[in-house]
């Protein structure tokens, strides 16, 4: 293996193990208020699904953006432009990974029923390859959807963070300098939620149980934000958007900082 392939791959590790931490620290902190919104007791009762989840997607998140980032180098883009352009295309990627996923947990969760044994997820998604394929209509289905959620949200996260941090004048005192990144973060999550939330909206329609059982009533992106609105108003295309500033937001800044935190530690120590 050549020098340069050994470079790079303990840069890939570096970023890839920095971004799993980032989210199972994400997970374990924030978890216990999706478990509020519904129980008050056994805060950390089904944490291990959303680990295995969550981790591998959030490494994804980070890499690619250090990979888009690092390819932008070459391009005479400004480093403002860079850092929302790199996080477009991780959302963008991280979309095209996450997105059949998603089509399944939605489906075993709009067909949850008490009385009736759960398939596996492995199960479903090959009920839904059988059923309708692995396009746009089936385990693809919404596909359009997501990449603007994510798009748009990794845009402006990493977009508006690393652009803010950069502006904001570093303090020497180390508490007053996590303040200052935490803020930062909590800000980025928070407006990246408010930006990419009818996105989010719109998913849910697709990829969701049609209001007419046997008809597809949302079937694209902006089509589905269009009638959404136009039958609904327009703070339907915002609806559950307190939650998700509740959970992005100070979750978006914990991801930051412990992603910057471990990827120092991995650099100074592996």
């Amino acid at each position: 293996m050549t020098g340069k392939a050994r470079g790079f791959g303990r840069e890939a590790a570096h970023q890839i193990l920095a971004g799993g931490s980032a989210g199972l620290v994400e997970i374990c902190l924030m978890h216990p208020l999706d478990v509020v919104k519904t129980r008050l007791f056994g805060f950390y009762k089904g944490i291990l699904p959303p680990i295995l989840a969550e981790t591998p997607k959030r490494a994804v998140k980070f890499f690619t953006f250090e990979q888009y980032k690092k390819l932008l180098g070459n391009v005479s883009l400004s480093p403002a432009l860079t850092f929302a352009v790199a996080g477009l295309g991780s959302g963008l990627t991280e979309a095209v990974v996450v997105n059949p996923f998603e089509v399944v947990k939605v489906s075993l969760q709009a067909n949850r029923d008490a009385f009736t044994e759960q398939p596996s997820t492995f199960a479903k998604a090959r009920q839904i390859i059988q059923a309708n394929g692995l396009g746009l209509q089936g385990l693809n289905k919404g596909l359009s959807a997501t990449l603007g959620r994510h798009g748009v949200f990794n845009m402006v996260y990493f977009g508006f963070y690393f652009n803010v941090k950069n502006i904001v004048p570093v303090s020497k005192d180390p508490t007053l300098e996590f303040l200052r990144k935490f803020g930062i973060g909590l800000a980025s999550g928070t407006i990246a939620s408010v930006i990419n939330i009818p996105f989010d909206v719109a998913k849910s329609r697709i990829q969701g149980p049609q209001p007419v059982p046997g008809e597809i009533k949302y079937r694209t992106c902006f089509k589905t934000m269009a009638t959404v609105y136009k039958e609904e108003g327009f703070l339907a295309l915002y609806k559950g958007l307190a939650p998700k500033i509740m959970r992005l937001g100070p979750g978006g800044a914990v991801m930051l900082l412990v992603y910057e935190y471990a990827s120092r530690w991995l650099q100074e120590n592996w």
